[in-house]
């Protein structure tokens, strides 16, 4: 009798340390319920995301760093020292380098999703188990993002820039001048 109820409180005792830490997950981590999530579209500059205008109690999922319209989630952080931007009047290109720990998978699906919310238009995607590769198009620009997993960390490139000679390429390219690329 004494080992039944010494068995007893044990199991007791053991399930509500496991409920009582699994229900208390949302007390020591940083992020909230996906219900209570929800994404800002702040427009920011010089690679760091603006303050979000949405209530206090609401997190952002992801952002707008330089460039306009190609969100970013905020798990992943930019890496400074390997990005270019380049703005001009009414229009910013470059490379945007950046990594975090997010599942690959997770990243294209990301993309593949908000990209197509910013107007973007899909032409092309490669994948292997550990790189894919996204291609979108507008009426004036291309971006490729690129996503590679690595042991620790997952890294993004994400390169926009202005379309080149929109046209379709002559017939006989042995002619070409440069001229005729650039235009």
């Amino acid at each position: 009798m004494r080992q039944t109820v010494k068995t007893v409180l044990i199991m007791v005792a053991a399930l509500g340390c496991f409920v009582g830490l699994t229900g208390c997950n949302n007390i020591f981590s940083d992020t909230q319920p996906a219900e209570s999530q929800t994404v800002a579209a702040t427009a920011g500059s010089a690679s760091e995301p603006v303050t979000a205008q949405a209530a206090e109690s609401q997190k952002r999922t992801a952002v707008y760093y330089d460039f306009e319209d190609v969100l970013i989630p905020v798990e992943l952080q930019v890496l400074q020292d390997k990005s270019m931007i380049v703005s001009t009047p009414g229009f910013t290109s470059g490379i945007l380098m950046l990594r975090g720990r997010v599942e690959r998978r997770s990243l294209i699906n990301f993309f593949n999703n908000n990209m197509v919310k910013d107007n973007w238009s899909m032409v092309s995607q490669i994948a292997s188990p550990n790189m894919a590769i996204l291609v979108f198009e507008k009426s004036m620009k291309s971006a490729v993002i690129s996503i590679k997993s690595e042991h620790i960390y997952t890294y993004v490139e994400v390169g926009v820039a202005a379309r080149v000679n929109q046209g379709r390429l002559p017939e006989n390219t042995d002619a070409l001048l440069e001229s005729d690329l650039t235009q």
